[in-house]
């Protein structure tokens, strides 16, 4: 017999859908050791695997509006995590290999990626990587501001250190008399909502 939908689990996507952050930390909290632990297992890397766990959380808040609540959270958010590794998986496989001796007539050009640019396709680029810069200024000052309007100082603080600065997570935690834990949990937050926001 299938789980039943958690009355809390509803609740606490409730309160992430209404912007409350600290329900949005708690989401975090809940499933993120859980998640790690899951991709761990799969990819013995850890910092890739903390990218595939980011990538679940900002493919949670981009599918939330579809969210229907009738299947458990666990599992509607390890179905994301799946995808996402199943992603990253085919991402890895993706690498073509070009044999140095196979043999090209004279009458053959080898033709490798990026190779002779046209002006347009230079000016796409550059159109296109001016309005991603556009969109992670504007989903900073989105960030910022909200947390302005909830008087979230210390995170901002952290933040600023963290990105700003160049900070460690140590020297920022010891600066503002975080655990390094705090810090890292900010970090990523910080992180999850900039890819949701821009979009990746």
């Amino acid at each position: 017999m299938p789980e039943a939908p958690s009355p809390a689990d509803d609740d606490l996507v409730n309160q992430i859908r209404q912007g409350d952050e600290s329900a949005w930390q708690r989401f975090i909290d809940q499933f993120e050791g859980r998640l790690m632990a899951y991709v761990v297992s799969r990819l013995r890397n850890r910092a890739t695997a903390e990218d595939v766990v980011q990538e679940t959380f900002v493919g949670f808040l981009t599918s939330l509006p579809n969210f229907d609540g009738k299947r458990p959270l666990e599992s509607y958010l390890f179905s994301i995590c799946g995808y996402k590794l199943t992603d990253h998986l085919r991402r890895e496989g993706r690498r073509p290999a070009l044999s140095m001796n196979s043999a090209v007539s004279s009458s053959q050009a080898l033709q490798l990626p990026g190779s002779a640019r046209g002006a347009s396709t230079i000016y796409r680029s550059v159109v296109r990587r001016s309005n991603e810069e556009k969109k992670v200024i504007d989903a900073i000052s989105q960030q910022i501001d909200r947390w302005k309007s909830q008087g979230n100082w210390v995170k901002l603080q952290a933040i600023e250190l963290l990105i700003v600065r160049g900070m460690p997570n140590k020297k920022v935690a010891e600066s503002l008399g975080l655990t390094e834990q705090q810090v890292a949990n900010y970090k990523s937050d910080f992180q999850i909502r900039m890819k949701s926001i821009v979009g990746e």
